[in-house]
């Protein structure tokens, strides 16, 4: 990082909280564009929204309707589906925002919420093997470098134990799991060249506001769901973006 801004870049384009805060941390000069960026006003990126207010703006990831959004799903994809796990790491604010967003929406898809807490690979594995366990139950993983980096063990437990997941990102699915939901990432990164290109034209970051994803993608994987011996229904495949076979 010190070698890049060592480099005196006339724009940043970053992606990731970790990055960003990193980057937030050695300067506050360089304009800095972001993407796959969650609650950038919780994480003190931009003081807010509509007014990012220094030399940091860009795309973020969802609003926190999106957590009930994910109930919907996987209860429409598994109609006897009554408790729902979501995994997340306690430590970040956003996963607890988009928690209470979610048990917030759970009453009226007739679900009863759990959260489990997750900071390395080993709770994954007990938190999953403990709530699969009980039947009529269903997975809502929310994205964290932990779960990202995790994804593999993640998705081989969920199956593994006929558990019906969904996750925020299409590599999710095309890595195995069931379904996902989420921003369509591409997509981020086109609209942030169009706040490169107008920052280089003299607008200030600190003017333009951050904004929340336009594309959606929906993906379904019905081999996985043949594994967990589920059968989609007609309606949300033909909604699906894209349907792995």
């Amino acid at each position: 990082m010190a070698e890049l801004l060592g480099s005196r870049p006339d724009i940043i384009v970053v992606a990731g909280n970790f990055m960003v805060s990193e980057l937030q941390r050695q300067t506050t000069t360089i304009p800095i564009v972001f993407t796959t960026v969650s609650g950038s006003v919780e994480s003190g990126f931009v003081a807010s929204l509509a007014r990012p207010g220094a030399n940091i703006t860009g795309f973020q990831n969802f609003e926190p309707a999106i957590a009930g959004k994910l109930l919907g799903l996987i209860k429409e994809a598994v109609p006897n589906v009554s408790r729902v796990a979501v995994l997340l790491n306690p430590d970040t604010a956003v996963h607890v925002m988009l928690l209470h967003a979610a048990e917030a929406a759970a009453p009226s898809l007739g679900i009863q919420v759990a959260a489990v807490g997750v900071r390395d690979s080993a709770q994954i594995e007990r938190g999953i093997a403990g709530f699969a366990n009980d039947a009529y139950t269903g997975l809502v993983v929310l994205p964290h470098p932990i779960t990202i980096q995790n994804r593999g063990l993640i998705i081989g437990q969920a199956n593994q134990r006929r558990l019906p997941a969904i996750y925020f990102f299409r590599y999710y699915a095309v890595d195995g799991g069931l379904i996902s939901y989420g921003p369509d990432q591409v997509d981020q990164f086109r609209r942030a060249a169009g706040y490169v290109d107008r920052i280089l034209k003299g607008e200030k970051p600190a003017d333009l506001p951050v904004q929340a994803p336009t594309k959606y993608q929906l993906v379904i994987n019905l081999k996985t769901a043949k594994v967990l011996g589920l059968e989609i229904p007609p309606m949300l495949l033909a909604r699906a973006d894209e349907v792995i076979e």
